[in-house]
């Protein structure tokens, strides 16, 4: 039973057809495993453990009569608990909120339960989803089950921890700024960032705002490929305003065998220099690549300027979450931006900025966004997949430190900015561009390295079929010794 702790959801769903195991006992296992083992790491925070049996039940019920719900009937996951369960807190780690319980469910978790899918928790963030940590005064703070001294990631870092532990079969989290991708790298797991709108977010705010947020997407994270490929296929889909006109017809993989991959190389920027140890990961994939026949180019650049890109993802950005700030922390940022000096290039002067944009500086910055869109339209006509960092280190020691300018992580020997990890994220984000991570292996702390591979907007299977492909040729996910 236990080798089921670390199988895939897609292998547990297809056991369950085949009547190989049961729901409720495939629940039961999952919750004994997060009871046992969710004590180190405090990475799932809210239960609803009865509820699920009764669904498992249910399920299994169903199943004796030859019915089967959809492709994850009776699977057990999580969720991150920055969406809306009927019945569960959401309170997005913001202790004013810590008796906040949701009356209805956000769109992608009625998706994964009309695809059969038992959820029975919910898993640990930062305060309001803000950090590459997951602490807060509601919950406590979530240990990475590699090293428990360490953080998972954030703000999808109780999910990922989760996952890499063996707690739960599929999980789902959410991305603006590295939120899917940054708890994979750290956890050695899998995570789609979706193409921008291509998930409702629906269900998933902490004011209740039906708006999208720009940049902002929900996706999956699992500890297989192929469950981002069966989680995508299932939450892919316009909202109930649009679906009167629109459906998603996601175009398949654009190749099937590693070696006809055109792969482009991105892996420096004066912006967060790599350490060495995730460096070597990198240089190890990219011969694998070379090895399996890819056509691999590591100079290719869609962008001409880093700095120029980022300063507009940072402004877009904080833009986009000054929507979930409350009037007293708008007004701060306004008074902190009128007195910041033109060179202030301090994390705390990116946040007041991007809160406090007008409307007409904004339509500006996203015309500029546009045009790198159509810019990466044309680069991925000659390539199809980029490949690049998600942060800069493996997972670093907790740091809890108020003051984020203060926060430093050591590479190659010296201590840099924390805040210089986001840069890799807004690669992929400022242009709404899909991105999976994926593990390269471990470092010689015996640490997770994980890439992000980029695609093209829409292309969301291209980049899941090459984490699949690279996965057969370096090796995937691998449990944590502590928890096998």
């Amino acid at each position: 039973m236990e080798e089921r702790a670390f199988a895939s959801a897609t292998q547990l769903a297809g056991e369950i057809r085949d009547r190989r195991i049961g729901c409720l006992e495939l629940l039961d296992f999952f919750i004994a495993r997060a009871e046992r083992h969710n004590p180190a790491l405090n990475a799932i925070v809210a239960w609803q453990a009865d509820k699920a049996r009764e669904r498992a039940r249910a399920a299994d019920a169903a199943r004796a009569r030859g019915e089967i719900w959809g492709p994850l009937h009776g699977v057990p996951m999580t969720v991150k608990e920055s969406f809306n369960v009927a019945g569960l807190p959401s309170t997005w780690g913001n202790l004013p909120w810590k008796d906040n319980e949701a009356a209805d469910n956000a769109v992608l978790v009625d998706r994964l339960l009309v695809a059969g899918a038992v959820i029975y928790g919910k898993t640990n963030v930062p305060f309001m989803l803000q950090d590459s940590q997951s602490y807060n005064e509601v919950y406590g703070t979530t240990n990475n089950p590699w090293d428990t001294a360490r953080g998972p990631g954030g703000s999808s870092g109780g999910e990922g921890a989760a996952l890499a532990a063996g707690l739960s079969a599929l999980g789902a989290g959410s991305d603006i700024a590295g939120s899917l991708r940054n708890p994979a790298h750290y956890c050695g797991i899998y995570a789609h960032k979706p193409t921008w709108g291509l998930i409702p977010t629906r269900g998933h705010s902490p004011t209740g705002a039906l708006t999208p947020t720009d940049i902002s997407v929900v996706g999956p994270m699992a500890r297989a490929p192929e469950d981002l490929d069966l989680a995508m296929r299932i939450l892919a889909g316009p909202d109930v305003l649009q679906q009167p006109a629109w459906q998603v017809a996601l175009p398949a993989p654009r190749h099937r065998r590693l070696g006809d991959f055109r792969v482009a190389v991105w892996t420096n920027s004066p912006l967060c220099e790599l350490d060495a140890s995730v460096a070597a990961r990198f240089e190890a994939a990219i011969a694998a690549l070379k090895r399996a026949g890819a056509m691999v180019d590591e100079a290719a650049r869609p962008i001409a300027d880093d700095a120029e890109h980022q300063r507009l993802f940072m402004s877009l950005l904080r833009a986009a979450t000054a929507s979930r700030m409350s009037d007293k922390d708008f007004a701060a940022q306004r008074e902190i931006a009128a007195t910041l000096a033109d060179d202030d290039a301090s994390s705390r002067a990116a946040v007041a900025r991007g809160a406090t944009l007008y409307h007409r500086a904004w339509g500006t910055a996203n015309e500029a966004r546009t045009k790198l869109r159509h810019g990466w339209r044309e680069f991925f006509q000659r390539y199809d997949v980029m490949l690049a960092p998600v942060a800069a280190t493996a997972a670093f020691p907790h740091d809890h430190n108020p003051d984020r300018d203060a926060r430093l992580v050591p590479v190659n020997g010296k201590s840099l900015p924390y805040h210089q990890q986001i840069f890799w994220s807004g690669v992929a984000s400022l242009s709404y561009l899909p991105a999976t991570a994926a593990p390269l292996g471990l470092t010689d702390a015996g640490l997770p390295v994980g890439c992000q591979l980029i695609g093209a907007e829409g292309e969301d299977l291209t980049t899941i079929e090459f984490a699949r492909l690279l996965a057969a040729e370096i090796g995937g996910f691998v449990p944590p010794p502590a928890f096998v």
